[in-house]
């Protein structure tokens, strides 16, 4: 271990375990309920205003307060309800509080404001605040699919074949990618997965977070931050944060179970979550989740038939010669070939959702410490396993060696194989620290926070067809290995006001960081490795890590009741590449009570991830021209190879965020908003074309070709800062409530993303070589819709709760290979989803629910697009995403609160 990270550690836990003596000589006692029915709100936040000091109401509705002097202004919100000020001149009476249903534009939230928590509409730049509850209603099962189906800007869609991407579902912010989305939980930095996205999918080439990790009973409310945040929070916030806010004080004890299909009878899911509240201690308070989730596979395969048929095969002629008894003639083969495939059109694929088991175990825990602080600590552990399937290998492709050697059957009824690639994935995420006043107008908070993920893989079904060629034999199961990624992070940060108009808040944070790859075993990567998946060879392992520590600060200055300007700035040096500073402006101008405009200017940054700087494996590609997936390599940054092209060591994205926008509450009932950005990303960190020989024949003829066969692959590819882009977008948000009966949101997301530059190093420029072809570009241009728009209607009578939630997403466009091909644009669809819910009893209800009720599925592919699937083995593409291809699901539940 450094010097320099043992001195850093050693400062972070003194400083943690310092002890704070603190006082308090008043202290305040309310209630918070519900104007209409005076039933308690349990959760209420309870702030005193212009500080970050304050309460959560527990399961009564009550709350204690302790100041240093009196009189003091609460503040008290809650979501869906609008926030209440109450001036407090005396402790001796019980406050009661009653709080009336309101838009959310009155809520407070915390995400972005780190010196004081503010509305949504008081702050300066764009939130959304969902509700478990809007989470729910969405009808879908994982909390990516809901943020999907609720915020128009975000997108998430299962990748079908796409070895361990099929399994994490890469989710991206306003089309910037996975790993520009910065993601907290109450807070806190989430770790990011161990797997980086290799395949063709969007986000290639980077590492997003494992949100399926996070069961959705244990949320109480997602805020998504739609502005650069990087001045507050740090590398990846270019794109925006999202905060998943856990359960802490809960009412009831709830079960929920629901199981679903698909209208082709497969799908099959169930999922069930219990969540509970207790009390300890004197104040003190546990929320427990425990949930499981399990879908079965669903498939949506092609049917090119015996269309996709060679010609006869070139068999082995045994020793014999036609006279020899074992003698197979190539017709014969050919007739199993060709009967095979009309007995199985879709050539034995499976195209769509993984099989996937998922339980999980969360826990938020709270407690006072003395009169004026809390100690909190939260855990959650995931444990997921999966299943997902390679290309058929059908049997012309592996007549040789696997069909001649006789190795499965004979080599007239060889009919192939499929390999199955299975996960086995851990994600881990645990916090704890105290939040301590320092007087009535100041609040510290010291945290540390440990998470970790991490993914290894098994590969059933398959052969090693070189060692079969060299042994006779092969195993058909297959571990390849796997990957790890962990960090430790300390966090010490204060908050308060100098002034009625000025806050202020600093900190700092120190992260150690840790990746690891596992060694498969030796006959997942004898020679070619395993078919479908090889295995991580002795000299692919590695265990790498860095540290990094960053101060920040940031003042808001409330110049008058209506105008507020904000400026914040963070500094973060990495032990690996350097350092970053990035700052950012922001300002709101109120026009009256009820309306906004605001606006923002930003700087900010992305670390490439650990993985980018030092993963090296190898596994099989689908290449144009070649019949079947070929071996290419991925060579660490600093490979010395990488190094000799011209590649440079990684270094930090760098980015500018300008935004402006309007908010209004048209009427107690009606509100609008609309913003405007523009992100410029530089020096994006790009994960290359497979560069492989350009005349067809692999003969080391130059440096990149003797580079391909010392390493014993077709192809290379790298990691490289060599691309900038701009992203141009537009959000908006309507939404309506009468709070009885009808409530109804119009939300839309439009964005165009395009790239202004590749840059490419001489000697591979030189070459002739085309280190980011179209097809990769088109990746990040139009793999996903370029507009999101959702209308979401929800009416109560009686017990009866009815809801439509529909969604229109826009365009997208395969992109064809620089081979040739035709680009085509799949036209925006609308997926319609209705949901019913019935209140058999007050603590008892079921529900219903339709996901696309019209069986919408993205166009069809068309060959002319020369990509790897068209006219073969998919229908829908599998390389841009709109909405899926699950077409018509059927979903009922029940919820029990207790």
């Amino acid at each position: 271990m450094d010097k320099k990270f043992t001195h850093q550690r050693n400062l972070m836990l003194i400083i943690l375990l310092f002890p704070m003596t603190l006082f308090s000589q008043e202290v305040i006692r309310g209630k918070v309920t519900d104007q209409a029915d005076s039933s308690p709100l349990i959760g209420a936040n309870v702030v005193i205003k212009g500080t970050t000091s304050g309460a959560s109401t527990g399961l009564e509705g009550g709350f204690t307060l302790n100041v240093t002097s009196l009189p003091v202004v609460l503040r008290i919100s809650f979501v869906g309800y609008e926030t209440e000020e109450v001036e407090v001149t005396s402790s001796e009476e019980v406050l009661d509080i009653k709080m009336m249903e309101g838009l959310r534009l009155n809520e407070l939230v915390v995400t972005g404001n780190r010196t004081r928590p503010r509305t949504m509409l008081d702050s300066p730049v764009p939130i959304d605040n969902i509700g478990a509850a809007d989470l729910r209603a969405s009808g879908q099962t994982t909390i990516e699919r809901m943020l999907t189906f609720k915020v128009p800007s975000f997108n998430a869609q299962n990748q079908a074949i796409s070895d361990a991407t099929a399994h994490y579902d890469p989710a991206d912010l306003r089309g910037l990618g996975p790993s520009r989305t910065l993601v907290l939980v109450n807070g806190k930095r989430k770790n990011q997965s161990a797997q980086v996205y290799l395949n063709r999918t969007p986000g290639k080439g980077e590492v997003g977070i494992d949100l399926k990790s996070i069961p959705t009973a244990a949320i109480d409310r997602v805020e998504v931050l739609r502005d650069g945040a990087s001045a507050q929070y740090g590398s990846d916030a270019i794109a925006g944060v999202i905060n998943m806010v856990l359960k802490k004080n809960t009412e009831y004890s709830t079960l929920s179970t629901n199981t679903g299909i698909t209208s082709q009878g497969d799908g099959f899911n169930f999922a069930t979550d219990f969540n509970t509240g207790l009390n300890f201690g004197d104040g003190g308070s546990i929320n427990l989740t425990l949930s499981y989730y399990n879908q079965k596979l669903t498939n949506r395969a092609g049917t090119p038939g015996v269309a996709d048929l060679p010609a006869a095969p070139n068999v082995a002629d045994y020793s014999g010669g036609a006279s020899d008894p074992e003698y197979i003639s190539d017709a014969a083969i050919y007739d199993t070939w060709e009967q095979w495939a009309i007995d199985n059109p879709d050539l034995g694929m499976h195209v769509g959702q993984p099989d996937m088991e998922q339980k999980d175990l969360f826990v938020n825990i709270a407690h006072p410490i003395g009169e004026n602080s809390e100690f909190y600590t939260f855990h959650g552990v995931t444990k997921r396993t999966g299943r997902s399937f390679a290309y058929y290998r059908a049997p012309y492709w592996r007549q040789d060696p696997v069909g001649d050697m006789k190795f499965l059957t004979d080599s007239a009824s060889f009919l192939g194989y499929q390999p199955t690639f299975e996960v086995d994935i851990s994600d881990h995420i645990n916090a704890m620290g105290m939040n301590f006043g320092m007087g009535s107008n100041w609040n510290g908070d010291a945290s540390v926070t440990y998470g970790s993920n991490s993914v290894f893989y098994t590969v059933n079904n398959s052969v090693n067809r070189d060692y079969l060629r060299d042994h006779g034999t092969s195993p058909r199961t297959f571990h390849p290995g796997g990957y790890s990624l962990s960090n430790v992070i300390g966090n010490l940060d204060f908050s308060g006001v100098l002034s009625d108009q000025l806050g202020v808040a600093v900190g700092f944070e120190m992260k150690k960081e840790y990746f690891k790859s596992f060694e498969g075993d030796p006959l997942s990567y004898y020679a070619g490795g395993s078919d479908s998946f090889a295995g991580i060879k002795p000299d692919e392992v590695v265990d790498e890590s860095r540290t990094n520590v960053a101060i920040y600060g940031q003042l808001d200055y409330d110049l008058s009741d209506d105008l507020l300007l904000a400026a914040a700035g963070r500094f973060e040096d990495f032990s690996d590449f350097g350092s970053n500073f990035s700052w950012k402006m922001s300002g709101r101008y109120r026009l009256n009570e009820d309306g906004v405009v605001r606006g923002s200017f930003s700087t900010g940054f992305r670390a490439p991830t650990l993985h980018q700087r030092y993963l090296t494996n190898s596994q099989y590609i689908i290449v144009a021209g070649s019949s079947e997936p070929l071996l290419q390599g991925t060579l660490a940054n600093d490979n010395s190879a990488v190094v000799a092209l011209g590649v440079p060591n990684l270094f930090a994205e760098t980015s500018t965020n300008v935004s402006a926008g309007i908010t209004y509450k048209l009427s107690d009932n009606f509100s609008a908003s609309i913003d405007l950005y523009q992100i410029n990303v530089d020096d994006r960190v790009l994960f290359s074309s497979q560069i492989g020989t350009l005349d067809g024949n692999l003969d080391g003829s130059d440096a990149v070709e003797t580079i391909l066969i010392d390493n014993n692959v077709v192809a290379v590819q790298f990691f490289i800062n060599a691309g900038n882009t701009s992203t141009k977008g537009a959000d908006i948000v309507l939404n309506y409530d009468s709070f009885d009966k009808f409530s109804a949101m119009l939300a839309a997301n439009f964005n165009s993303t395009e790239i202004d530059a590749i840059t490419t190093p001489s000697a591979l420029e030189t070459g002739g070589y085309n280190i980011f072809d179209r097809q990769e570009q088109g990746l990040i241009t139009n793999s996903r819709p370029k507009s999101k728009i959702i209308l979401g209607l929800t009416y109560e009578i009686d017990k009866w709760t009815i809801g439509f939630n529909n969604t229109r997403f826009g365009k997208v466009t395969i992109t064809a290979p620089e081979s040739g091909g035709e680009d085509q644009e799949l036209s925006a669809k609308v997926v319609t989803d209705f949901s019913l819910d019935y209140e058999l009893s007050e603590n008892f209800n079921l529900s219903t629910i339709i996901n696309n009720i019209f069986d919408v599925y993205p166009d069809v592919t068309k060959t002319s697009t020369n990509t790897a699937q068209a006219g073969s083995r998919f229908v829908y593409s599998s390389e841009v995403q709109q909405m899926g291809q699950l077409g018509t699901a059927f979903r009922i539940g029940f919820n029990y609160k207790f």
